[in-house]
């Protein structure tokens, strides 16, 4: 034992010498590379740390002109073109890329995925399209076809959208049901705008199939059988939304109420949504139900209604609605004009509040959206009013 112990004592120095032997060859290898890099690369490096990034692509630039070898350059010009929106200059880059003939396949597919990249953002949808569907059979398919869905969605091809989003699912083995049936409730849309009911039915009925929870489905059913006058069948439709999600019944207040005072049941309406206003609280709920309140019942009920809603839920909006109630009781002049006054100011501080909010991307927006105009996703958009989020205990 002692005996191996000095044996590898003595094979320190040996390890050692071979080490700092190494480390000169790369050392001396590293010099050889840095001296063959032209001198505008250095440059660039030197002004991207001095944060100045214009002038950093201008030396880089000389450098792919200099040394066309610089394959990573491009890729990495060419990125740095997209983000800054200068998508020509993008194109370009990569355009040249996949001229060149001692590019790799790999290398290829690369730049085909930038360059389709680039025709998505500038807009150039029909060639961003035939792209992507270059690369279907490419290590980089999935993310091809991913942008293609994206590409139907701009196009409004719901129908191919469709097609995608079920070969995407089935590839990658995650359902893409939400988005499909967000696509079958578009087409449900575009054929009752056209006066096809019957074909917007069987969209919708397959919109359910594929996502039972899909409130917009239901939302929109409700609205054709209202179109067709069946009252009642399109109230059972709207009142499906409580057991999908619902937050989502706020939505649908007014079409319920407008449905049973039409069939003569005012009051049943109104009951039903006040119990879905005590069950389920939102601001949205609280306006239907105060309104309707204050026209069939008078304004005591709703300051009562809207008094005890305050109490459980302390919002800007319901505040604004208790002294509208209050305004319309007061007898005297000058204490209606100190109600006004201080209603306006809560009513400037309601309207900035009463906005939907994307989670995804935080975008907010008077009116609700199923699809986000900023970031694409669908049902980000909760319900809710950003005071809701942002106030409510």
């Amino acid at each position: 034992m002692t005996e191996f112990e000095y044996w590898w004592l003595l094979g320190f120095p040996l390890f050692f010498g071979l080490g700092w032997m190494a480390a000169r060859i790369d050392i001396r290898h590293l010099l050889r590379e840095s001296r063959a890099l032209p001198s505008s690369y250095f440059k660039g490096l030197n002004f991207l740390l001095n944060e100045q990034p214009d002038k950093a692509i201008e030396a880089f630039i000389e450098v792919v002109k200099v040394d066309p070898e610089t394959i990573e350059l491009h890729f990495a010009l060419g990125s740095l073109f997209r983000r800054r929106g200068e998508y020509d200059r993008a194109i370009r880059m990569h355009q040249n890329l996949l001229e060149r003939a001692d590019l790799g396949a790999d290398q290829k597919a690369a730049a085909l995925a930038e360059l389709g990249e680039d025709y998505l953002k500038a807009g150039i949808l029909d060639r961003a399209e035939e792209v992507f569907q270059k690369l279907e059979k490419s290590s980089f398919a999935s993310k091809a076809k991913t942008h293609l869905v994206e590409i139907y969605e701009q196009e409004k091809d719901w129908s191919r959208a469709i097609e995608m989003a079920r070969r995407l699912a089935a590839e990658a083995g995650e359902p893409r049901t939400r988005d499909e049936a967000q696509y079958l409730c578009e087409l449900a849309a575009s054929e009752a705008a056209q006066s096809r009911p019957e074909l917007a039915r069987r969209h919708l009925e397959a919109a359910l199939e594929a996502n039972r929870k899909c409130v917009r489905a239901s939302l929109q059913l409700g609205d054709l059988e209202r179109n067709a006058g069946n009252l009642d069948k399109a109230i059972e439709y709207w009142k499906r939304i409580e057991s999908q999600n619902p937050a989502y019944l706020a939505l649908v207040a007014q079409r319920l109420l407008e449905a049973y005072r039409e069939l003569g049941r005012a009051d049943e309406g109104l009951t039903l949504l006040a119990g879905y206003l005590e069950r389920y609280p939102s601001l949205d709920l609280l306006d239907t139900v105060f309104q309707q309140t204050l026209e069939t019942q008078g304004h005591e009920a709703a300051y009562k209604l809207v008094r005890d809603e305050l109490r459980r839920n302390p919002t800007l909006l319901g505040l604004d609605r208790l002294l509208e109630a209050q305004i319309i009781a007061a007898a005297d002049p000058d204490r209606r004009r100190d109600l006004e006054l201080i209603r306006n100011l809560v009513h400037s501080q309601t309207r900035r509040l009463a906005r939907y909010r994307c989670e995804n991307c935080g975008f907010k927006a008077r009116q609700f959206y199923w699809h986000c105009p900023a970031c694409g996703g669908w049902e980000t958009y909760p319900p809710r009013r950003s005071e809701e989020f942002d106030l409510t205990p």
